[in-house]
């Protein structure tokens, strides 16, 4: 079988994707990595419950099936970017109202609320559009911050709740946390500081952008390399090089000339010498 599938191979091309080309491949390996565990790492699973194993017994069919833990089809709308859904979604499916009936699309949307969370790190209080399940979480890791610092991107999913966990983790790595209160800032980052090992400083400063965001920081960075140097100032630095360098170029002939006529004065009988009283 290998061998008939070997040709077939031979016509079949990578999809080309953004990190191949463009901006996005000079983009730094550290903001690939936060990429990576936000759109590529297999979440959680929220809406159903993962069976264990390879095979189950169907006691309606009297026999062995294989455990099939296929993902609900979830749609990710732009309003989950502006809060903190707990890693839920609009569930996409279908529901039949009669046995004769046929079946119509049916879209299952999470409760959400308007709630207010407070991170201890950052010393704020936000409003913002929480689920129960974002609540529940919340309570389980002992606080705001916990939850965001021990959740990977693809859990959180939303932008809102993966900018935060950046500005806590920079706050942590420069401890700018509680300017006024130095008590209160080395009892809180003694709190949060092992959360520091599993990223450098670069990482920190890649996670949670966006990736429109990271093209305009890696732009930013690199302007002062690529702005046009101006003709006028090109040839204006060429021009006063080779001044300069024929300058020194006439003082060394100089030099040279006023060196060889004395020494052939010193030899000419009828060179004209100073007068002497």
């Amino acid at each position: 079988m290998s061998v008939t599938k070997l040709p077939n191979r031979l016509y079949y091309f990578p999809k080309p994707n953004r990190w191949q080309n463009g901006i996005g491949a000079e983009l730094p390996e550290a903001y690939k990595k936060f990429w990576r565990e936000w759109k590529l790492q297999t979440p959680t699973a929220v809406h159903y419950i993962p069976e264990e194993g390879k095979y189950k017994w169907d006691e309606n069919r009297q026999m062995v099936l294989p455990v099939q833990n296929i993902p609900l089809p979830l749609k990710y709308p732009k309003q989950l970017d502006y809060g903190i859904w707990g890693g839920e979604a609009i569930v996409q499916g279908f529901r039949k109202k009669g046995k004769y009936c046929r079946r119509v699309a049916k879209f299952w949307v999470p409760t959400l609320r308007n709630s207010v969370v407070y991170s201890e790190v950052l010393n704020k209080y936000m409003k913002t559009t929480v689920t129960m399940r974002t609540i529940d979480l919340i309570h389980e890791h002992y606080g705001f911050d916990h939850y965001l610092l021990k959740t990977p991107a693809c859990d959180l999913r939303s932008l809102l709740a993966v900018k935060l966990k950046r500005e806590i983790l920079i706050a942590l790595a420069d401890k700018t946390l509680y300017p006024d209160d130095p008590e209160k800032r080395e009892e809180v980052y003694n709190k949060y500081k092992d959360y520091l090992s599993a990223y450098t400083r670069e990482e920190i400063d890649w996670y949670g952008l966006s990736y429109k965001d990271a093209t305009k920081k890696w732009i930013a960075m690199k302007a002062p390399s690529l702005e046009p140097e101006p003709f006028k100032i090109k040839y204006r630095s060429e021009l006063i090089a080779k001044l300069k360098a024929a300058k020194i170029a006439e003082a060394a002939y100089a030099e040279v000339e006023e060196s060889s006529k004395s020494w052939i004065s010193k030899i000419n009988p009828f060179s004209k010498t100073p007068k002497t009283e």
